[in-house]
């Protein structure tokens, strides 16, 4: 062929050859969009995972950390590192003087009674910042152990509880975004804003637009009685709009009507007030259809960011785990009393950890431990008002001097109930108690920080939330070891078990 010929023969593919690369070249970015979380961050972390377990105060959990607790035969079980910095916790007097009409004990037993969460049975109890009347107003119903919402915990029990706030951070004055219960901490979890319902009145349930109880969401196929649509933004609008991969994963979703087995028995897999993005048309999947594969985990399909808790462990595996993650157990994981148990919380935890703490996404990730509400346990710590109610389900002493209510929405005192929080990650503070005065929006609003989202807007409380940034130390490269724990038992592990 003569070079005539040749030069004619490349001018003829040449066309086609521009369309394969220009092809090649969209698969290639494509595929490095799909590898790993998107946008750039304000900080080193590049993953965050939310644990958002349920109805635990931090009394009730960490009052008398950091003691040394010992078994019935005199065995160390805990015993604190040296320097171990002091907490706001149960002191002596609170121990023996409580002005509370029983005093605070240990509790022993691993099963106990569901206590009253209720948005003002928790503001009564709290007495105007006395915080003495829990046993009049927060005590559970039909409990066999006398004056148990004074009940606490200690490391014998919620040992891993113990062990990774040594290791890692953990605050002493974070409270839940409202008073009240399970619903109301979900909905601030994402958006911070428990106005904004339809329909605006349901009896004992929604009040002039504001969620004052438990009811479940309007988008999901296994929500049962009334159910309500919620208005407005919440964290996934904020994602989706920056092409943030994320997702919720949450226990039962694949499997609704199966049965879940821990040692506190039998619970269904799912509760549809445990999954927040649901309430939301934006955001939910009503159906529970599975991601159309692995590969789209945390990206927008037919699954539309909700997914089961298997496919946390799915993209995980696959190195494809979304940037923000929204973790909840199957009920009988979740620590919740009555459904739930310490023994069955540690084992998720645990297990839940340490797989995250193996994969190669740990080197930029943090880990928020959280709970939605305190579940009426006592917390000696009144919490500070930010924001004011003077509805009908406010207390009456409390309406005389309660005014101007953020946006003039009604029925979202707060803050509420002090709540344990933990921060594990390679670039947590060792050992660490923040004293800054933090809510359930901080979490929030860290994720909207670290990936410049902006705000959720209409008065949510994400504009209030204090900063979580004390619990890091971005000075440096990672610094904090992963911390492998026994599920069983709570304590250090050579290796994950």
């Amino acid at each position: 062929m003569s070079a005539k010929e040749n030069f004619g023969v490349s001018r003829h593919w040449l066309p086609f050859l521009l369309s394969c690369l220009l092809i090649l070249t969209v698969v290639v970015v494509q595929a490095v969009a799909d590898s790993g979380p998107s946008g750039e961050t304000a900080t080193p972390i590049k993953h965050v995972v939310i644990i958002f377990q349920e109805n635990n105060s931090f009394d009730h959990y960490f009052g008398t950390y950091p003691s040394v607790i010992k078994d019935s035969a005199g065995r160390v079980i805990f015993q604190p590192k040296q320097g171990t910095p002091r907490i706001n916790g149960l002191t002596h007097d609170l121990l023996t003087g409580n002005q509370n009409s029983a005093q605070p004990f240990l509790l022993t037993e691993q099963d106990v009674c569901d206590q009253e969460n209720a948005y003002e049975s928790e503001q009564k109890a709290y007495d105007q910042g006395a915080a003495d009347e829990f046993v009049e107003y927060t005590e559970g119903t039909g409990c066999t152990v006398p004056y148990e919402v004074m009940g606490y915990y200690d490391g014998s029990l919620v040992t891993a509880m113990w062990n990774y706030a040594q290791n890692f951070a953990m605050s002493d004055d974070y409270f839940g975004t409202t008073f009240g219960a399970t619903c109301l901490g979900h909905l601030n979890l994402i958006s911070g804003q428990t106005h904004g319902a339809v329909p605006a009145n349901v009896s004992g349930k929604v009040l002039n637009g504001t969620v004052i109880a438990n009811i479940d969401p309007a988008f999901d196929n296994y929500s049962t009685g009334t159910t309500i649509a919620m208005t407005g933004k919440n964290m996934g609008d904020l994602l989706n709009a920056k092409n943030i991969t994320w997702g919720s994963f949450v226990g039962g979703f694949a499997n609704p009507n199966a049965s879940f087995v821990c040692n506190a028995g039998d619970t269904l897999t799912y509760n549809p007030h445990y999954a927040p993005f649901q309430y939301y048309a934006s955001t939910s999947n009503p159906a529970h259809l599975p991601p159309s594969s692995v590969a789209m985990i945390g990206q927008t399909d037919q699954a539309n960011h909700e997914y089961d808790l298997s496919d946390l462990w799915a993209a995980l595996d696959a190195h494809n785990l979304p940037a923000v993650c929204y973790v909840k157990g199957n009920p009988a994981q979740t620590g919740h009393p009555a459904d739930s148990s310490p023994a069955c919380e540690q084992e998720f935890l645990v297990d839940t950890i340490n797989r995250l703490e193996q994969s190669p996404e740990w080197k930029d990730m943090a880990i928020f431990v959280t709970y939605d509400d305190s579940d009426g346990w006592y917390d000696h710590q009144a919490p500070p008002v930010v924001n004011t109610s003077s509805s009908s389900v406010d207390p009456s002493l409390t309406r005389e001097s309660a005014a101007n209510p953020m946006g003039g929405y009604e029925s979202r005192a707060g803050y509420g109930p002090r709540l344990p929080l933990l921060v594990i990650s390679p670039y947590s503070r060792n050992n660490y108690v923040d004293h800054h005065i933090t809510d359930q929006t901080s979490i929030l609003r860290f994720v909207e920080d670290n990936w410049s989202l902006g705000r959720i807007g209409d008065y949510s409380f994400d504009a209030l939330a204090g900063s979580l940034q004390g619990m890091f130390d971005f000075s440096s490269g990672p610094h904090t070891t992963p911390l492998f724990l026994d599920p069983n038992t709570g304590r250090p592990a050579a290796h994950p078990i």
